[in-house]
């Protein structure tokens, strides 16, 4: 925490939030849940190793320590906190290795072109979507002219792969939920939340479709990460979400 000009914790209803002072006007949540416990989010997970390391105007980490919640839950419990203090909204998963130096320059220069951005998505939607990567519940990847962003995979630098998945700072109609960010007034103002009957799996593609139908644009920027899980396609929990996602939304 040395680097930091100043900190300061404290309680706001389930969330430990700390804040970082740095001097800057832009106040920036960065909503985070893990099964550590609080003093070891910091020295134990990628994402709580990245946050100590790159200053950042007024962020404050919105920290969900030893959490048994789904993640819906944690994100919709954030929205409900900010919803009369106007801020940059990130949600991400705890266990990526934040690489650029000039992270919430990509996340500012993004909103200001679309209403939610993210790291990799893609530029259409079909029926039966599992994934917003795959067209069918085989896996299919989908046409690499339709996928945007990159992401690094593995348990630090340099990753242990790196998918390229096409151009990046493209519109799409779904997002990868390793990563969202948005305006806090956007997400308010247009009655978008996440699904908590989703835990964990397909609250992403739930998300990128509610934002769809309430003409909320989202869109992929350049922003070098590595993401220490490859997902749990297949697993019994997913299979029951892609089921309860398939009777939401029909197709």
């Amino acid at each position: 925490m040395s680097r930091w000009t100043s900190a300061r914790a404290y309680k706001l209803g389930s969330f430990i939030v700390v804040k970082f002072y740095i001097g800057a006007n832009i106040k920036i949540q960065f909503i985070v849940a893990t099964r550590e416990s609080a003093d070891s989010f910091w020295s134990s997970t990628a994402t709580g190793r990245s946050l100590t390391l790159y200053q950042s105007p007024h962020l404050e980490v919105n920290l969900s320590p030893e959490n048994t919640k789904g993640l819906p839950e944690i994100y919709n419990a954030a929205i409900e906190n900010f919803k009369n203090e106007p801020s940059i909204l990130i949600f991400a998963h705890d266990d990526i290795h934040i690489l650029d130096f000039y992270w919430i320059h990509a996340i500012l220069n993004g909103l200001n072109h679309f209403g939610i951005v993210g790291v990799a998505g893609n530029k259409r939607r079909v029926n039966g979507q599992p994934s917003w990567a795959f067209v069918d519940q085989k896996l299919k990847w989908d046409d690499q002219e339709n996928l945007s962003g990159i992401v690094g995979h593995g348990a630090g630098f340099p990753p242990s792969s790196l998918d390229i998945f096409g151009p990046p700072f493209q519109e799409v109609k779904l997002l990868d939920g390793v990563l969202f960010a948005a305006f806090s007034e956007t997400l308010i103002k247009n009655h978008i939340r996440f699904d908590e009957k989703f835990k964990f799996h397909f609250y992403d593609l739930d998300f990128c479709r509610q934002a769809e139908i309430r003409g909320v644009t989202m869109g992929t920027i350049p922003l070098s990460l590595i993401h220490e899980s490859g997902g749990s396609f297949g697993s019994d929990d997913w299979k029951l979400s892609y089921q309860n996602y398939l009777q939401k939304w029909k197709y």
